[in-house]
């Protein structure tokens, strides 16, 4: 009834995510200040229940990370932030590194867009659900939302209230049956990009683990 221990953890840190893999996958992981890395599960090293683990992502001072996913085929990465702003992008934008780098870029954060509250792979037939602070909840499919680059603020999702803001965001595959309406969200404006800029411009890319 206690369990056993998965994992040693430090002080302060928190368990984010479970997944199952086949030893063979690629595992993504993202983080709130919108950084990102994709790298070979075979990078890990199998080790005992109770060990502590290695580095998937160097996190610079300030940011966490928000999300791991074990990649299974899914073309996407759909990523989405806590002011209501979304993307998709190509998997194949987010190149392979080896594990414990800084990562590359997933989303530009600032301001207007806030940090990243959920970034998961996704196919154009899902649909992902976003819930907001206040208890609204969100369906929308994923062929609704651009896809564009790595480097850019992402599109508006949703239309929030002041006080309010979006604190998560998951992938589901199941369909609203014949008949039933969905939750009704604000379309994107599909030009609405948020800035995108060429990253070869300031040493985007080059700059980066």
């Amino acid at each position: 009834s206690n369990g056993i221990i998965a994992l040693t953890l430090d002080e302060g840190d928190d368990v984010l995510g479970v997944d199952l893999s086949n030893g063979e996958s690629e595992i993504f992981m993202a983080t709130a200040l919108g950084k990102s890395i994709r790298f070979k599960e075979a990078d890990v090293r199998p080790m005992g229940r109770n060990a502590r683990g290695v580095i998937g992502i160097r996190l610079a001072e300030g940011d966490r990370l928000v999300e791991m996913e074990v990649l299974s085929g899914k073309p996407d990465i759909l990523s989405v932030t806590a002011n209501g702003y979304g993307k998709r992008t190509a998997v194949e934008e987010y190149r392979l590194q080896g594990r414990g780098g800084s990562g590359i870029i997933n989303i530009r954060t600032t301001q207007r867009n806030g940090i990243v509250v959920g970034s998961t792979a996704i196919g154009s037939d899902d649909q992902f659900l976003m819930i907001t602070a206040n208890g609204k909840l969100i369906r929308m499919d994923a062929s609704d939302i651009s896809r564009i680059g790595r480097a850019t603020q992402g599109v508006r999702l949703i239309q929030l209230e002041e006080s309010d803001q979006v604190v998560g965001a998951i992938r589901t595959e199941e369909r609203e049956e014949e008949g039933k309406s969905a939750p009704v969200a604000t379309a994107p404006d599909p030009d609405d990009t948020g800035g995108a800029f060429d990253e070869g411009a300031d040493g985007g890319e080059g700059s980066e683990a």
